[in-house]
């Protein structure tokens, strides 16, 4: 769909919450002719390959299209760390560190996003939709 709106590749980009979820996003490739790269700290794609990285490294970069894979309700915010938070302080700065990291990878579009999971999706997201 975005290729064929006049996107070119190396202008999009996809980004997952962790490396935990990149064999997911892996697997869409696979499924597809699309050619990617997996973005490392010092590099971008190259011409004619989509990005993939995690939200870590999004920080700093900019694509026409983002797509931001694995939304989901145990994914954003990550559950392992909400079940460690030692206190409500704690779990209050785990849940603004999660959005903040959607909304960063999230701000890396300069023209479209697109925002996925599978049910139940990530409140978070819903926040978006209502920002």
């Amino acid at each position: 769909m975005l290729l064929k709106a006049d996107i070119l590749p190396d202008e999009i980009a996809i980004f997952v919450r962790s490396k935990a979820q990149m064999p997911r996003a892996r697997a869409v490739f696979k499924r597809t002719a699309i050619e990617w790269t997996e973005l490392e700290r010092t590099n971008l794609a190259p011409p004619g390959k989509v990005s993939l990285s995690t939200m870590h490294l999004a920080k700093g970069l900019e694509f026409r299209a983002v797509i931001v894979m694995a939304c989901d309700h145990d994914i954003i915010p990550l559950s392992e760390r909400i079940e460690i938070a030692a206190d409500e302080y704690e779990l209050e700065e785990t849940f603004n560190t999660e959005r903040h990291l959607l909304y960063v990878a999230a701000t890396r579009a300069r023209e479209q996003l697109y925002l996925t999971g599978v049910d139940p999706i990530s409140e978070f997201v819903e926040d978006m939709r209502q920002g």
